[in-house]
């Protein structure tokens, strides 16, 4: 569901505690519609986002890693430029609406203490993010709208004088079913007033408790009261914060909106790339099979051969005895009429060494081919790990370097830091690295790693490379576990039980010669196996 009017209030409610009187240390836009504010409240450091992304308008506190691009946009540097150091007075909701303001108080290029104001507008497709000036004037806005006189629309646009939205006062669908469920239907007719109230007498003293709705165990929807017109085929997980259920509810959706179309391109573009693969080894299979019958070929040579004295030029076939039937039956035998006996012969023998030849040749290729199916299903997996533009430039670039894509003058022509693998801190304090894809892969094993490392990859499933660093010690049992888990979670074994992964001092792994990005051997290995668990992932992950 979308962040309906009363659960922002419940949002609301929570962030005042921390964020009034907190001061803004930075500011990011790690995308189009998502702003991040580092934030030194009252004893803690905390991130809040503000996003007005169409399919999640939002604000609340975050702890997801999130990457920002190598050049801030023009309205992360104006908001940098008015709002870093200020302070938050207070935040304002309008009742029953799907907007906060946040009251600000900057000091100004002059010196002297000013008010600022930043609205997010949380209304889905017209969800935007707007700063104000001490006249309530429009600097700037994430998204910009001329207005209308003839249709009645508002303009957002800098310069205009702020003024809100229409009214849309209402509740969301889940909550309308909600009260319909808990009344037997007779909210239908209720006035938004009177179903308020039935809100809140629901909400009772304990007041808005975080609620995550969970099928099959996936999170589906939210609430801040115990939804229960879905029965047991949906369950209930109650969260401390609604922060935290918001973080946890949006991360998958937020990678996928963040890597956004590019992320699409490439995934198109590798997919299209190995269905071409796919379909020459399909062929080669083919054609490989019909090589299983060469020694047909060599034996009607040699009936040939054996009956030459039968034979004469300008027959189109001959009916002779076959000796390689145990009952000795004749078989007819096609001719080319412009060959002699002897011609015909040599042109059997020499189908059968070609088709022998071709089985062998066949075989090469079509193992070379499920080599690279194996490495583009390796890239297909990097790309649904990429975090951000950095990780898809850097799949972008491994696929051109070996050959997959054609390079780009533009993209040539970007020279961006390079994306770094994620890194992680099990239980006991040791440091764990993952790859999120071959050229990552690669570096960590063969470049980064000491011998005595502690390698970790899923059995005969693709996924990362996964460094346990000991630094000369034999690590703990407990985080072995742990980095088994990872391994496990960062492949495409992610919804499985009991994946096998295997892990081996870095001494024991391999690149072979020639081989792809990623693709290495490896002995004298172990193998755990664990169930993969993404809250682990989060939990040790350092930020």
């Amino acid at each position: 569901m979308a962040l309906d009017a009363i659960c922002l209030t419940a949002v609301v409610e929570e962030l005042r505690r921390t964020l009034e009187g907190g001061k803004i240390d930075k500011i990011y836009q790690p995308s189009r519609d998502e702003v991040v504010m580092a934030i030194r409240g009252a004893g803690e450091n905390v991130k809040l986002l503000l996003s007005a992304s169409p399919n999640g308008p939002r604000m609340h506190l975050t702890k997801e890693v999130r990457e920002n691009p190598a050049q801030p946009p023009m309205f992360c540097m104006l908001l940098r430029k008015h709002l870093t150091g200020g302070r938050i007075l207070a935040l304002e909701q309008p009742e029953l609406e799907r907007i906060v303001l946040l009251r600000l108080e900057v000091v100004d290029e002059l010196g002297d203490r000013v008010p600022r104001t930043l609205v997010l507008e949380a209304m889905g497709r017209r969800a935007n993010l707007i700063l104000l000036d001490a006249e309530g004037r429009i600097l700037d806005c994430i998204r910009r709208v001329e207005g209308d006189v003839t249709t009645g629309q508002r303009g957002v646009m800098p310069g205009l004088f702020y003024h809100l939205p229409e009214p849309h006062p209402g509740l969301s669908p889940l909550l309308e079913r909600e009260l319909d469920f808990r009344s037997d239907g007779e909210s239908r007719n209720e006035s938004l007033q009177e179903k308020a109230e039935r809100l809140r007498e629901a909400v009772g003293a304990e007041g808005y408790v975080p609620y995550l709705l969970l099928r099959d165990g996936k999170g589906v929807d939210f609430s801040f009261l115990p939804i229960l017109q879905y029965g047991p085929g949906t369950q209930l997980r109650r969260y401390e914060t609604f922060s935290r259920l918001l973080d946890d509810f949006y991360a998958a959706r937020g990678t996928a909106e963040r890597v956004g179309q590019r992320g699409q391109e490439l995934l198109k573009a590798v997919k299209r790339v190995r269905e071409r693969v796919e379909r020459r080894v399909g062929q080669q299979e083919i054609e490989r099979e019909a090589t299983r019958d060469r020694e047909r070929k060599r034996e009607l040579g040699d009936i040939l051969t054996s009956n030459f004295y039968a034979l004469r030029k300008g027959m189109k076939s001959a009916c002779l005895t076959d000796y390689y039937d145990p009952e000795g039956r004749e078989t007819e035998i096609p001719l080319d009429p412009l060959l002699t006996p002897q011609q015909n012969a040599a042109k059997y023998y020499k189908e059968y060494n070609k088709a022998k030849t071709a089985e062998v040749v066949l075989g090469e290729q079509i193992e070379k081919g499920r080599r690279e199916l194996e490495y583009l299903d390796s890239v297909l997996e990097a790309v649904a790990l990429a975090e951000g533009e950095r990780d898809l430039m850097e799949i972008r670039q491994e696929l051109t370097d070996t050959g997959y894509l054609r390079r780009s003058a533009k993209a040539a022509s970007r020279m961006k830091t390079a994306a770094k693998p994620m890194e992680f801190r099990s239980t006991a304090g040791l440091r764990i690295s993952v790859g999120k894809n071959n050229t990552q892969n690669d570096a960590l094993t063969t470049k980064q790693a000491g011998k005595g490392d502690l390698w970790l990859h899923t059995q005969k499933i693709h996924g990362s490379h996964v460094i346990l660093w000991t630094g000369g010690q034999v690590p703990d049992a407990k985080s072995v576990e742990e980095a088994s888990v990872l391994a496990a979670w960062f492949s495409q074994a992610r919804g499985g039980k009991k994946v096998p992964v295997d892990y081996t001092p870095v001494k024991y792994v391999k690149k072979p010669a020639g081989a792809r990005p990623g693709m290495v051997v490896y002995t004298t290995y172990q193998t755990a196996y664990v169930d993969p668990d993404g809250e682990l992932a989060k939990k040790l992950r350092v930020k």
